[in-house]
């Protein structure tokens, strides 16, 4: 790798707000926010819009869509071709 091209990899709290939910990782992302993080120092904060703990996929609630009704409802409305 060339010396000085790469931005900084530091520490940085990713903030789910929806799930009230924020982890610490190492990123290159860059924020104007900070937050005190639970060892007393403080770390540069970005916010996002789901993680894990608001992603329907890992919490379980996902919708299972009922696509035997789908099928059925449109060949009522279009009529099976033959």
């Amino acid at each position: 790798m060339k010396p000085g091209i790469h931005p900084p990899y530091r520490p940085v709290v990713f903030r789910d707000r929806a799930a009230g939910f924020a982890f610490l990782t190492r990123s290159t992302a860059t924020s104007d926010k900070t937050v005190e993080w639970e060892d007393g120092a403080t770390y540069p904060v970005i916010d996002v819009e789901i993680s894990s703990a608001s992603h329907p996929f890992y919490t379980g609630n996902a919708r299972v869509m009922d696509t035997a009704g789908r099928v059925e409802r449109f060949e009522r409305r279009y009529g099976r071709q033959r």
